[in-house]
Formats: C-alpha cells, sequence, structure tokens
C-alpha cells in the first residue's frame, strides 16, 4: 500500500518541533522502507513557506522515497462533499480546507494515511487507513 504524507509530518521534520519531529522523523523512514510515499501540490504549497527559493524546498525533500501526485478529479470532487458536511455540521471557513484535499485524495487513491492530526481524517474520510499517535 502507497502511504500519503501529510503537510505537518513533513513541516516537524522541516522546522526539528520539539515536541513532534522524533515521533514524525520515525514514521516517515519507516513508511519509506516499506511503501512508496506520495503528496500533492496542496501538501506542497503547505510545506513551502518555510523555504525562500523552490529549490531549496526540492533539496530538503526526501524524494529518494516521495513522490509528487496530481490530485486527481474524484478527489476534488470527495474533498467538496466533504467541505458540504463540514458546513452542515457548523464548520465556518468558507472555502474547502486543505485537509480535505489531503483527505480525499489519499481515500481516492486507497493510501494510508501518515498525519498526526487525525481527528478530521477520521471523521471525513473514515475509510483511509491512518498513521498516527492517536
Amino acid at each position: 500500500m502507497n502511504v500519503f504524507v501529510d503537510s505537518n509530518v513533513l513541516l516537524d521534520v522541516f522546522t526539528d518541533d520539539a515536541t513532534w519531529s522524533p515521533w514524525s522523523t520515525h514514521e516517515l523512514a519507516r513508511a519509506a522502507e516499506d511503501h512508496s510515499l506520495a503528496i500533492n501540490a496542496i501538501v506542497l504549497a503547505e510545506v513551502s513557506l518555510g523555504f525562500a527559493r523552490i529549490e531549496d524546498l526540492w533539496s530538503a525533500m526526501p524524494w529518494h522515497a516521495m513522490h509528487l501526485e496530481a490530485i486527481p478529479p474524484e478527489a476534488a470532487f470527495l474533498a467538496g462533499r466533504a467541505f458540504t458536511q463540514y458546513r452542515r455540521r457548523g464548520g465556518t471557513k468558507q472555502a474547502p480546507l486543505p485537509d480535505f484535499f489531503i483527505g480525499a485524495h489519499a481515500a481516492v487513491a486507497s493510501y494510508a494515511l501518515l498525519t498526526r492530526d487525525a481527528a478530521r481524517y477520521r471523521t471525513y474520510f473514515p475509510t483511509v487507513p491512518l498513521i498516527s499517535p492517536n
């Protein structure tokens, strides 16, 4: 099974987050041992904020184990459906959240999702297997 990597895991590694970097680094390496890792443009955009140049981001990414995938149209549609559920449940955001595109991509591609923020994914994408500390 392929594993989709959430932005927060990569950000933990890139920023050497005192709380989460050890877990994220370990789980990222463990997933890469047995699986192909993937991200999409949403994840790339979220992790790019800490870099001044795209070349710096490219060299920081663990590309030996990870590939960049286009968001399938079915995932974009599913993200919209999840956002509709979110709004009906009282969500206040006016546009689909990045997590909806990430979760929908993992769901449509039948990937597991490596994340440390599992609550929203469990709620809106319950069929996606999660690799998570909680």
